[in-house]
């Protein structure tokens, strides 16, 4: 028999499992935290995510993470941005902006044609080696 406790992702203290994956002292916390966030946001629209972090006093990657879950839209705040994960560049959506995206796209094509010309090259050599067999036993038979 198992026990339905967990620890804590935020501040490791034991609770009974739930599907935020903390305790409810933080749940409330978080939540107070998003209240403050869409509060500023409301009143300074032009503000930006460094400005909203130390006026609310909320973690830049909390905000992210309300952004990101889209329980913080920035759609109507033209300076919100954050950065993207590879190159720190500001995006406004997603993880990665569009240059990454693309870098990314072209190295898996590029890593895919690789694998293509080393599964063409394997079948070459193993072709090669079916030929030099029978070219031995050509060899021998004549003999």
């Amino acid at each position: 028999m198992s026990l339905n406790v967990a620890n804590c992702s935020r501040c490791g203290k034991v609770y009974v499992k739930n599907n935020y994956g903390m305790c409810p002292n933080c749940i409330k916390s978080l939540e107070a935290e998003y209240e403050k966030c869409l509060q500023f946001l409301r009143e300074n629209r032009t503000c930006t995510i460094q400005e909203l972090s130390d006026a609310t006093g909320v973690d830049i990657n909390q905000i992210v993470k309300f952004i990101r879950q889209g329980r913080i839209s920035i759609k109507n705040n033209p300076n919100m941005t954050y950065d993207c994960d590879i190159c720190g560049a500001p995006i406004r959506s997603n993880n990665i902006c569009d240059n990454c995206r693309t870098r990314l796209v072209k190295d898996f094509d590029h890593l895919h044609e690789d694998e293509e010309r080393k599964k063409i090259r394997e079948e070459q050599q193993q072709r090669n080696a079916a030929f030099k067999i029978r070219d031995r036993l050509e060899d021998r038979q004549n003999k």
